[in-house]
């Protein structure tokens, strides 16, 4: 696939260079760990490579809009990656997966095919990790500094409502995330409890 070592290195150059310092949680870190999971799911669901290498763009470029706006930032997203896949040669049926891609994973999650339905599950792998608390700390402080919450009750109570509704797709998800993430609820729960 020509010119995706060039898509690939101007991502890590406009995640490492251009998102605001405020975004603790949609940070080029929280870009990194997905591509991780994201490369778990091509080995274990031994993706083909030029595939692969399309999930991976779709990964690097999904939060990318986040510097230009923290509102409606797929669709900006969509926008930037469409520019560079344009320049460094790509199809026009690559940049509509990508796209696909990074639409996918807005908020409800809406994938409308099985690729779709692992990068959903891999930017929200967190949320049956063991490191939840301190990641989900990180959105609570971005959200604090984009003056949208302040208190860690109504944080806690919105982060329940947001677990309940969320649903895993793959099954490597429904496995090894979900009864995790069921645990997370009932602790969120518990402290609620405790705070009223």
């Amino acid at each position: 696939m020509k010119g995706y070592i060039k898509i690939r290195k101007k991502a890590f150059e406009i995640l490492n260079s251009k998102l605001s310092k405020k975004l603790y949680y949609h940070g080029a870190h929280h870009t990194y760990d997905v591509l991780h999971v994201i490369n778990q799911f091509i080995k274990n669901e031994k993706i083909d490579p030029y595939t692969a290498k399309l999930l991976r763009i779709g990964t690097l470029y999904h939060d990318i809009g986040f510097t230009i706006s923290n509102i409606e930032h797929e669709k900006l997203g969509c926008e930037i990656v469409e520019k560079y896949m344009l320049e460094y040669g790509f199809s026009n049926r690559d940049i509509k997966v990508v796209k696909g891609l990074i639409m996918a994973t807005r908020i409800p999650q809406t994938p409308k095919n099985y690729l779709e339905k692992i990068i959903c599950d891999a930017d929200l792998d967190y949320l049956g990790r063991d490191d939840f608390y301190p990641i989900s700390d990180w959105l609570f402080k971005e959200l604090q500094s984009f003056s949208q919450i302040t208190d860690v009750t109504e944080w806690n109570k919105i982060q329940i409502k947001f677990l309940e509704a969320h649903q895993y797709h793959t099954d490597f998800s429904k496995k090894n995330r979900q009864p995790k993430k069921e645990n997370r609820i009932e602790e969120l729960k518990q402290l609620v409890k405790i705070a009223s």
